[in-house]
């Protein structure tokens, strides 16, 4: 389904309501806008498989160019507005767009990556002027007829570049129209998390990252009203749910970490009764901060694990997770494989590569052949992996450890940085944390753990060896870490995506090994 069913059954149904504002979008106007947007493309000579770039913040318009490029066989390549002048132009460039659309409220960005590129052709801004742009309304007021011919589009997104450069991913297009089913990720939505038109949908993270902007997709899709706020914040996000009587929302583990460091007076004097789903991924979740929001919220917490590739997906509900504390689910999308560096099947509880065996290539890394091939199976080309580690239990569950490329190996014995990120997060002292792996000369690696503190504490040698002693209380003592950093913020995306290469890579530089003793530099 798409817009156009939702505007005939119910054209004033709110499709998007802007949160600080309460601006809202009705499903006619989503529909009108979308269709107008189409059309326009259409006639600059946009045709099936082009790509259309989109550089916004969290506005209602977002909405129109997604649909636009689902009605019109287009891929649509959301780009991440926090990305450098060079790095968001690489982007564009790099996946061949024909268009560029943009938000006037990233002016300073726009015109730096828009000097950059020869292209696209198409350019249109809203919410402002922008200089070398076609005003957007009123490129959607003079544009001609409908379309009636809607071949079904898809979204080509980049990786976060987190473990390196962005890679773009892109499926291939559905042989179907827009207004035809097939979605396999609608379907589940609707199947396995029951929404429905009468849901409402709170999305508090960056709309150009893959879940944000897919889920959004899926809920109107279904006829569901998406509530997007500009940004996370934990006490507004409560505020909202209450305002909006919000249904269904997503967030990552760094988000309930806040949400659970807020004082108990302010969780509780919010009403949160019209919740019955909050669901999350991105990253695994601390065991004893998924039982607290458990505790706090029952049993609504939901889980899964996938990826911008798109390649396989996971899921738990939160009785499942009591009984198997630390798992992410069984596959419900492909199937699952544990494998070793040769690609031997592993036996269960053995931590390997996870691999998902598809019917077809579910995606290709755009215009880069080798990469895909790095994605794929050594035998068998449909098994792809994004290059997470993780184990499988008896009865089928997914545990993840980490990235292959964040494994620490300290005297010969394997370590994952996760385990022990998660046995600090609830901390009192601890904002956020990372652990990582730095030289040592007789062990290879040693583990250290780089902590930004809560407001008000500061760090000494003394706060150092507590935060060792409470990780050795909760893993073993060779996990735990043998220093202790603190430093003023630790580099996560907006998405909340730690970016652990770029932190450990500076260490890995540093030519002496740290002292075995905790520090509190």
């Amino acid at each position: 389904m798409y817009p156009g069913s939702h505007a005939q059954n119910d054209p004033d149904r709110p499709a998007v309501i802007l949160a600080e504002t309460g601006t809202q979008v009705t499903y006619r106007q989503l529909d009108d806008r979308s269709a107008a947007l189409a059309r326009v493309l259409y006639d600059a000579g946009l045709r099936r498989g082009d790509v259309v770039a989109l550089l916004s913040d969290n506005a209602a318009e977002v909405f129109d160019v997604y649909w636009a490029a689902h009605r019109s066989g287009l891929y649509i390549t959301a780009v991440n507005n926090h990305l450098t002048v060079g790095e968001a132009a690489y982007i564009v460039a790099d996946s061949g767009a024909r268009a560029l659309i943009v938000s006037a409220a990233l002016t300073d960005l726009v015109t730096g990556v828009a000097a950059q590129l020869e292209g696209p052709e198409v350019r249109l801004a809203f919410g402002g002027d922008v200089p070398g742009f076609e005003g957007y309304e009123a490129a959607l007021a003079a544009a001609g007829p409908r379309l009636a011919d809607q071949p079904c589009g898809a979204v080509m997104l980049y990786s976060s570049g987190t473990t390196g450069f962005p890679k773009g991913v892109k499926p291939a297009l559905p042989e179907r129209r827009v207004d035809e089913p097939g979605d396999p990720i609608v379907a589940i939505a609707r199947h396995l998390y029951g929404l429905t038109v009468d849901d409402v949908y709170l999305s508090p993270a960056p709309i150009y990252h893959a879940a944000p902007l897919r889920w959004c997709g899926m809920v109107q899709a279904l006829g569901g009203t998406v509530v997007l706020t500009a940004r996370f914040d934990a006490e507004a996000t409560l505020n909202c749910i209450e305002r909006y009587r919000v249904s269904v929302t997503q967030m990552v583990p760094t988000m309930f970490v806040r949400l659970l460091k807020l004082d108990k007076d302010v969780r509780s004097r919010r009403d949160l009764s019209s919740l019955r789903m909050v669901i999350h991924a991105a990253a695994p979740c601390p065991v004893d901060v998924k039982r607290a929001m458990i505790d706090w919220l029952g049993p609504i917490v939901y889980e899964y694990y996938s990826s911008t590739e798109a390649h396989g997906m996971t899921f738990i509900d939160s009785d499942e997770w009591l009984a198997h504390p630390g798992s992410v689910g069984r596959a419900v999308l492909g199937v699952l494989h544990i494998c070793d560096d040769d690609g031997s099947e592993l036996p269960v509880g053995d931590v390997g590569t996870v691999y998902f065996e598809r019917d077809q290539l579910p995606f290709e890394y755009h215009d880069d052949p080798a990469k895909t091939a790095e994605a794929q199976h050594p035998d068998h080309p449909c098994w792809t992996t994004v290059g997470d580690l993780g184990r499988v239990d008896e009865d089928g569950y997914l545990y993840l450890a980490d990235r292959k490329s964040f494994m620490i190996i300290s005297g010969g014995v394997n370590i994952y940085p996760q385990e022990v990120e998660n046995s600090l997060a609830l901390h009192p002292a601890v904002h956020d944390v990372a652990v990582i792996g730095v030289p040592h000369p007789d062990l290879g690696e040693q583990v250290k753990a780089v902590v930004q503190l809560a407001a008000g504490v500061a760090g000494s040698p003394a706060l150092a060896a507590e935060l060792i002693d409470y990780t050795r209380e909760r893993v073993a003592h060779y996990k735990a870490p043998r220093s202790v950093d603190f430093v003023d913020e630790l580099p996560r995306t907006p998405t909340g995506k730690l970016v652990k290469g770029a932190l450990r890579d500076r260490y890995r530089r540093e030519t002496a090994a740290p002292a075995a003793a905790p520090s509190a530099r």
